[in-house]
């Protein structure tokens, strides 16, 4: 028998989502292990006043099995 807990971080990137979904993957992964999977709750942006994309963020919920 296995036990998952499931935790919610958010990231962020300037460049894409995908890119914003992989830092934050990575991060967690320097101190939690056995990660399983995310879910990508919601995606922001944040504009500049001219309405160009200055950053991506993303509210990820990152799956991992209880050792």
């Amino acid at each position: 028998m296995s036990i998952a807990k499931v935790i919610e971080i958010t990231a962020s990137s300037a460049t894409s989502v995908e890119d914003a979904v992989k830092s934050g993957l990575k991060k967690t992964a320097e101190t939690v292990k056995g990660i399983q999977g995310a879910w990508v709750n919601e995606i922001k942006v944040v504009t500049g006043a001219d309405g160009s994309i200055r950053e991506w963020r993303v509210n990820l919920r990152i799956t991992f099995v209880v050792e």
